[in-house]
């Protein structure tokens, strides 16, 4: 019911950004920084955005923009690189995602820039074997099946999780598949293993179906959100990015302080119930400004894509404009 609400929502706001012209048409003077009559944002269903949910639940950017004259348009995405896609053509304009869809379409030749740091997750990714295992730690993957992304963040967790024990990944057989088959393939013995990122993790060990045996922050894998922007429009409305910087920082701030009403809706966003999701906030830090740690832990990214001969390898510095947010 709520998924068919969800598609009737996005239909009309899809309607809805067509007729603002939200990413192309509507230009105005920009002696405030600000050329656009609306902006497009687009979010996905992860603990790792969830500032910008509570803010657009709140309609605290809406409100930010008021004054000058400029309206929200909200898109939801299942994952990054759908929504890579909508940005690419110009669709919309500002989008959260992790460290792989955002290094990844920069080398596509799409413009754009890291204008902020969702979140610092480390922990939000996890290496589980089931409940019976023996399996305690890297050097007993040695032979074993693991279940992951080929590409993602989990696999980067794999790689660097194995050489924390002196094993590698040559020693052990990847098996591509989906978050969504993974806890079935784990429950059956399909696999030893399986290398994923939440809200998945706490699904699979809630149902009981495993155990986790290793975290980013075991390896080093910095686990980095992005807040992204089309650069077309984020150099032509810094006032604009500036203001949802601010309301996602507000938002992250006073995580204590949100109704239940609204934690409700959260989880039902997330498919988790509110218990499971208040669990997972302290596996978040929702830093906002970009530190030369986020920028490092970017490369490693390119890095590790780059061995897989997924990209080439680039420096994504001249990517990131921390000029937007600034910490206290």
């Amino acid at each position: 019911m709520f998924k068919k609400a969800l598609s009737v929502i996005l239909v009309s706001v899809m309607a809805l950004g067509l007729l603002a012209g939200c990413s192309v048409g509507g230009k105005k003077g920009g002696s405030d920084g600000v050329t656009a009559s609306a902006v497009s944002i687009a979010i996905q269903p992860s603990a790792a955005f969830i500032p910008l949910f509570i803010a657009r639940e709140n309609g605290w950017i809406e409100e930010a923009l008021q004054k000058y004259n400029v309206s929200v348009v909200w898109y939801d995405f299942e994952s990054g690189p759908p929504m890579n896609e909508s940005i690419g053509k110009g669709e919309t304009d500002l989008g959260v995602m992790g460290d792989v869809p955002t290094v990844s379409a920069i080398t596509q030749g799409q413009e754009r820039e890291v204008v902020a740091i969702s979140a610092q997750a480390a922990d939000s990714y996890a290496i589980l074997v089931s409940n019976d295992s023996d399996i305690q730690g890297p050097e007993d993957l040695k032979g074993k099946k693991i279940a992951t992304t080929i590409g993602s963040t989990g696999h980067n967790l794999v790689r660097k999780y194995l050489a924390s024990g002196g094993v590698d990944l040559s020693q052990v057989t990847l098996v591509d598949s989906n978050t969504a088959d993974m806890p079935y393939m784990l429950k059956k013995g399909q696999v030893d293993a399986v290398a994923l990122w939440e809200p998945n993790v706490t699904r699979i060990v809630d149902q009981g179906i495993g155990r986790v045996i290793g975290i980013g922050s075991d390896c080093g894998l910095a686990g980095t959100n992005t807040l992204i922007g089309r650069k077309e429009f984020t150099e032509a409305n810094p006032t604009i990015v500036k203001v949802v910087l601010e309301q996602y920082k507000r938002a992250a701030d006073s995580l204590d302080e949100v109704p239940d009403s609204v934690w409700k809706k959260v989880a039902r966003y997330l498919n988790l119930d509110e218990a499971q999701v208040k669990a997972l906030i302290p596996k978040y830090n929702y830093s906002v400004a970009i530190t030369q740690e986020d920028i490092d832990a970017l490369n490693d990214t390119i890095s590790f894509l780059s061995g897989i001969g997924s990209i080439e390898e680039y420096d994504i510095s001249s990517y990131c404009n921390d000029s937007y947010f600034k910490a206290d």
